[in-house]
């Protein structure tokens, strides 16, 4: 993974249950928030930051959605080997 938090890799989203998936998100809205402050009052040092929590907020709302949808990678590879 090139960019984004280490922490926030899909392979450990997916193994985060629902209640710590959404801290994970809003914690991630909250650190987006204060860089966008920064960002406009000029104290922002790491400006590649705020893209990188940009993609971890998506990383967060792909797997929630796959969830509600119920198309999660582990689902598909686990019907593949099943069928071969």
């Amino acid at each position: 993974m090139a960019v984004g938090s280490k922490d926030l890799t899909p392979e450990q989203l997916r193994g985060l249950e629902e209640g710590p998936l959404a801290d994970a998100l809003a914690e991630a809205k909250k650190e987006l928030f204060n860089l966008r402050f920064q960002s406009a009052t000029g104290q922002l040092e790491n400006h590649g930051r705020l893209r990188a929590v940009r993609k971890d907020i998506a990383r967060i709302y792909t797997e929630m959605r796959e969830r509600e949808l119920g198309i999660g990678r582990d689902q598909s590879s686990d019907e593949n080997e099943k069928v071969g």
